[in-house]
């Protein structure tokens, strides 16, 4: 039988809050108290696992993805040439990245009051590393937490060298090849590639830069670790006021469990469901007790769910002590359901990302910027006719060169290109100029707006408004 939500709150009011006076990885002293996590192993670690491998081959496959012989994405912010599934973006185009920041935080702030810290423990690139690449292969070097426990506290020998050794110089070389591939998404992994033909004394620069970012990067993996979500990111301090009572988290269920205590042959019914085992303790990456309630700390890695599920099991109790919950269905003993909070969120959610998605789709493939050439007036050409000279500032954003021809929409008249035809080159800019002659008989007043359209091909791609300066009447 479920517990009235007063009963909850009493329980949750008895329990030991002494844990918010500090952070785990501090100690009393102020010194950084170094985490040894248990080797998780469940069925959310499986499922992680198995997102974690996709999510890699993503990351060091995308380099090698070409779209019309450029990469699938770039961001060389030196050559203001961005790349996003083999679309060219530039300068111009600062309003789209622009708006697409502000979605990406709207999204963030909307996913987290709904969702958690989901994204934190599944996806982002620092938990993904540190727990599936780097922690598995400590694992595999100096063992399970209580022998890399032992490992630090023994004295120097041959034994430790050989073992800190080992692990530094493979932590270092992945750091590289991790530095590597960031740098092939600022550059193209074939200038990467170009880079280690032509050799470091061509490229010392690049290569310093490059050892410094491996450095860092071996620095986070290799010491500072669950630092980086505890101090260093803003979305962790975010957490305490982007959740409230009804977001889903990684949550202990205190109504079930509590009063805690060690496991008897005969439960009283006193007694809550949780054994006091530190099982969820022992695999935590941040050092936390997820019994305490939501914590800045914690990452929603979901691998406390599964330590308890498996002693929840071997003492034959249901599992679910630890799971994805909100405060309020803990309380209320309600279980996770799709409510309509989390449908209008989601749908806003899915809306945004629409929105986003259709501005990339529909953007113009060249960019065309008209101006009447400055401080030049109107002139009277030989044949009679009104004459004036524009400039045109034009950009290609796509892999291939574009020809294009000027056309007077709502005037009669003649455009004529001073130099040759008009040809963008591919992923490249150029200005032109022209004149714009006139009958004096179309010319109305002093100001006469005029539309120019753009053709490729003898399709109509753009229209482009501006003014016609004529005599005074």
């Amino acid at each position: 039988m479920s517990q009235l939500p007063e009963q909850a709150s009493e329980k949750k009011s008895r329990m030991d809050q002494s844990f918010r006076d500090s952070v785990a990885t501090i100690d009393k002293k102020g010194h950084r108290n170094y985490i040894f996590p248990k080797k998780p192993k469940g069925k959310l670690y499986n499922k992680r696992t198995l997102a974690s491998i996709i999510y890699l081959i993503i990351f060091f496959g995308l380099p090698f993805i070409k779209i019309h012989g450029e990469p699938m994405f770039m961001i060389n912010i030196l050559k203001r040439k961005f790349i996003l599934f083999g679309q060219i973006f530039g300068p111009q185009d600062f309003f789209i990245f622009a708006l697409g920041m502000l979605t990406f935080m709207v999204f963030i702030i909307l996913f987290t009051v709904v969702f958690g810290r989901v994204f934190c423990g599944w996806a982002c690139p620092q938990t993904v590393f540190m727990e599936m690449v780097f922690r598995k292969i400590e694992y595999w070097i100096d063992g399970d937490y209580t022998k890399q426990r032992q490992l630090k506290e023994m004295p120097w020998n041959g034994y430790k060298i050989r073992k800190r050794v080992t692990k530094i110089a493979i932590f270092y070389l992945l750091s590289f090849i991790i530095a590597n591939f960031f740098m092939a998404y600022l550059i193209s992994m074939d200038e990467v590639l170009h880079y280690v033909r032509e050799g470091i004394s061509s490229h010392f620069g690049t290569f310093m830069a490059l050892i410094g970012f491996s450095t860092v990067f071996f620095f986070v993996f290799y010491w500072f670790r669950e630092q980086v979500c505890i101090v260093v990111c803003p979305y962790g301090r975010l957490q305490g006021v982007l959740l409230d009572k009804n977001s889903i988290v990684v949550a202990y269920d205190y109504v079930r469990g509590e009063p805690r205590g060690k496991l008897k042959k005969e439960a009283t019914e006193k007694s809550g469901d949780c054994i006091d085992c530190a099982a969820c303790v022992r695999v935590c990456p941040t050092g936390i007790d997820i019994r305490n309630g939501t914590q800045l700390e914690c990452v929603n890695c979901t691998a406390c769910i599964d330590s308890c599920d498996e002693i929840m099991e071997s003492v034959k109790k249901p599992t679910g002590l630890i799971r994805f919950a909100s405060e309020s269905q803990v309380a209320k003993s309600e279980k996770p359901k799709i409510n309509a909070r989390i449908i209008a969120y989601s749908v806003v959610l899915l809306a945004l990302v629409s929105a986003l998605g259709f501005m990339l789709a529909s953007r113009d493939d060249v960019d065309v910027t008209i101006l009447r050439t400055s401080g030049s007036v109107y002139q009277t050409l030989p044949d009679g006719r009104i004459g004036n000279i524009y400039n045109a500032k034009l950009a290609n954003k796509t892999h291939e060169d574009i020809p294009l021809t000027l056309k007077l929409e709502n005037i009669k008249g003649e455009i004529e290109v001073i130099g040759k035809d008009i040809l963008v080159q591919k992923e490249d800019y150029k200005n032109a100029t022209f004149i714009i002659k006139v009958e004096p008989k179309e010319i109305k007043n002093r100001r006469t707006p005029i539309n120019i359209s753009i053709y490729q091909d003898n399709i109509k791609i753009r229209t482009v408004s501006t003014t016609f300066i004529g005599p005074m009447e």
